[in-house]
């Protein structure tokens, strides 16, 4: 099989993950490849996601790895057996990469848990709410371009509108709910649909109020996609150069840590929800 030119993030996790049990056992590339009677630069490629991996070689390599968590090495094999395409695959050579990626991985998360400071989370946004938002980050888009862009943002959220909704809450900051990226009634469109989402029972939404003292978090902003297994959780955060997957356990443990500390400094539930009611009635 031809390596992959453009390995997904997904694709690129299974080789991580699979790297990891490899140092754990603490064997080199090359031991690991005479163990598949293969080379050193094949195993690299298996371990970077460029090159394919059968359910058949993981179980060889984690029994090898004396690896015994079935759980784990079960959760891998699905990885490397999924190669179904995606709605996310219609944009391909569309958009750019990270696009595809953060669909990807939100499709395939068991739940979600999100920190938002600066805007309405993405997954919860309206059209009009969306549009607004690229055109003022990327003023020299074309109508095509941000039509394109605000298309696929409305695709994610099949995972909080289908029959089985993936389990997703978001703490937001109050001033995210109040700017307005447009006018005033795309503002209340905006807030309306939240309080739709949350009647329905699709999301939970907390929110942390502008008065909360000892709240230094507003670059606190991320994502936590919950895994098969716990291993495979993975964090997804803004960076200078854009959207950064975090898949370290130190890296995770202190993205949990951050949404503990984040959840004490919001409003539970049903208090955040009356917050989102009074602000749509005061537009």
């Amino acid at each position: 099989m031809a390596p992959r030119s453009h390995p997904t993030a997904r694709q690129v996790r299974l080789g991580t993950e699979l790297r990891k049990l490899r140092e754990s056992a603490g064997l080199k590339a090359r031991d690991a490849a005479a163990l598949l009677n293969t080379t050193s630069g094949q195993m690299s490629h298996i371990e970077a996601g460029i090159a394919a991996v059968s359910a058949e070689r993981i179980r060889t390599l984690a029994a090898h790895y004396s690896c015994t968590d079935d759980a784990l090495i079960g959760a891998l094999v699905a990885m490397a057996g999924d190669r179904r395409r995606g709605w996310w695959d219609e944009y391909r050579e569309r958009l750019s990469p990270v696009h595809l990626d953060v669909a990807e991985a939100e499709h395939h998360a068991t739940y979600l848990r999100e920190i938002v400071t600066t805007y309405v989370p993405g997954l919860l946004q309206t059209p009009d709410y969306a549009r607004a938002v690229f055109q003022y980050m990327n003023p020299e888009l074309s109508e095509r371009e941000l039509a394109l862009r605000v298309e696929h943002r409305l695709g994610r959220r099949a995972v909080i509108e289908g029959d089985e909704p993936t389990p997703y809450t978001t703490i937001v900051h109050e001033m995210a709910l109040r700017i307005r990226v447009a006018d005033r009634w795309v503002a209340r469109e905006q807030l309306r649909q939240i309080l739709d989402l949350i009647e329905e029972g699709r999301v939970g939404v907390r929110v942390i109020p502008t008065d909360q003292d000892g709240f230094a978090g507003a670059g606190a902003s991320m994502l936590y996609l919950g895994g098969k297994v716990p291993q495979l959780d993975t964090g997804l955060r803004d960076a200078p150069t854009g959207v950064v997957f975090l898949d370290a356990e130190a890296q995770l443990t202190r993205l949990r840590t951050l949404l503990s500390r984040v959840e004490e400094a919001s409003l539970d539930p049903q208090t955040s929800r009356n917050v989102i009611h009074d602000m749509a009635r005061e537009l």
